[in-house]
């Protein structure tokens, strides 16, 4: 089974640029917004025809963009790099027809430099930094002239203006440059607080993510040690067990089989169960080193489910399974039916047989998941449930106290669906005995 994984290193950079197209149309709006109340309101003239279209060009840009992230062809840091450079020209060019270094809004140049600090490396942050400053200083004596903003060449009697009126005028101009720094004191402030926010949470995340694999990377650690003491010990009683198989054999002839005794019962006993750990011990060497690819294939659930029981029925004849299905359940979907998966699955039910009365039996029931392309399967024995000390440990590690084991079988099936992208919940029952929720994931058509 072939599955196309998009690299996280392309989503990141196509979520940067979804980002930067979203913030052009913020921009784009807020800019025009801008335009209209300048020259209505406020009745400044401006450079209009130019104005417009250089927000025009603007749009263009964006509208590329959004063509952009419709194709699925990968995202690159130099792209990202050349579009907020184009935002960088578009934004000089806006600041030059409305007053060039004067315009009280020419803090707008740290929003680029701000979005290349946290989306691209450091070195096209130096880059952006020295566009920026190289443009600002250009805006300096390179400017559109803006009547309003000189008042004193706003007609041609200037000169013959009182000093009160010459006075009342420069306070205005004065009064409405602060009110545009004050204004973009608020916005960048807003900005900055808003990128290191999502900043703050990009490395929270990072962290999880981190700390996650490293709690994997000790999960897995324990179960390859868990291998190789397995093997070990599969080596080690191969003998032993051949051993004993021969003399309770040659026991069992001993005795009188047509007048059957305590004792050739007991023995006959013994003799199932030495067969059965022989068996074991076989399937242990046999699927050991085996990968997911040869181990597993992919069949319909009900196929697969009715495989597991059968295995599991040779083991546990005699326990009574009352099996539930819930009819909306996904049964005919396909599932990869892996051997270590399997095991799991008798591991989970032998378990539950052990501890639950014989006339109880186990409850098997499968029903539909919340989440799309899973289906859930509910194990719950009738026994007297886990210890509430060690509830919130089992399966996630190995017990060393307990009484009915060691708890390595959880352990490795906890593993085991958590590799293979399912989940598995441990609880106890209200009514009594242990619940143990699986959720598989399905093969998607």
């Amino acid at each position: 089974m072939l599955v196309n994984i998009v690299p996280k290193s392309e989503i990141s950079a196509k979520e940067n640029l979804q980002w930067l197209f979203i913030l052009r149309n913020l921009m784009i709006g807020g800019e025009s917004l801008l335009l209209l109340i300048s020259i209505d309101i406020l009745k400044i003239p401006l450079h209009q025809e130019a104005l417009w279209l250089t927000i025009l060009a603007i749009g263009s840009v964006n509208l590329y963009t959004w063509i952009r992230l419709k194709t699925d062809l990968p995202v690159t840091e130099m792209e990202i790099f050349s579009q907020l450079a184009l935002d960088v020209l578009a934004i000089a060019s806006l600041l030059y027809l409305t007053g060039g270094a004067t315009n009280p809004f020419t803090w707008i140049f740290l929003l680029p430099v701000i979005l290349t600090a946290i989306t691209l490396p450091h070195t096209y942050t130096w880059y952006m930094v020295i566009l920026t400053t190289t443009l600002y200083t250009f805006l300096i004596p390179y400017h559109a002239t803006l009547l309003t903003v000189e008042p004193h060449l706003i007609h041609a009697d200037m000169a013959h203006m009182t000093p009160d009126i010459h006075s009342q005028t420069d306070q205005e101009f004065f009064n409405f440059h602060i009110f545009g720094m004050w204004f973009g004191f608020v916005c960048s402030a807003g900005l900055v607080a808003f990128f290191s926010l999502e900043l703050s949470n990009t490395i929270k995340a990072g962290e999880r993510t981190l700390a996650e694999a490293r709690e994997q990377a000790l999960q897995d650690e324990r179960i390859i040690a868990l291998g190789t003491l397995a093997a070990s010990a599969a080596h080690d009683m191969g003998t032993p067990l051949g051993t004993m198989a021969i003399v309770a054999h040659e026991l069992k002839n001993d005795t009188a089989p047509t007048s059957p005794t305590e004792l050739h019962e007991k023995m006959s006993i013994m003799l199932d169960q030495i067969n059965r750990c022989k068996q074991a011990l076989s399937v242990m060497s046999a699927s050991a080193g085996e990968l997911r690819a040869d181990s597993g294939h992919i069949t319909a659930f009900t196929e697969y489910l009715d495989d597991v029981i059968m295995q599991w029925r040779s083991q546990q004849p005699g326990v009574k399974l009352n099996f539930i299905i819930n009819p909306e359940a996904p049964l005919n979907s396909p599932i990869l039916a892996e051997l270590t998966l399997t095991h799991s699955l008798i591991n989970i039910l032998n378990n539950a047989a052990e501890v639950s009365p014989q006339e109880k039996g186990i409850d098997l029931c499968i029903h539909r998941c919340t989440l799309e392309n899973f289906i859930g399967i509910q194990i719950r024995d009738y026994g007297p449930g886990f210890p509430d000390k060690l509830i919130n440990k089992i399966g996630k590690a190995p017990i060393e106290n307990s009484n009915q084991g060691l708890g390595v079988g959880l352990f490795l099936a906890h593993s085991t669906i958590h590799r293979l992208g399912g989940t598995i919940e441990i609880s106890n029952s209200p009514e009594g005995g242990a619940c143990i929720d699986l959720f598989l994931p399905l093969v998607s058509s």
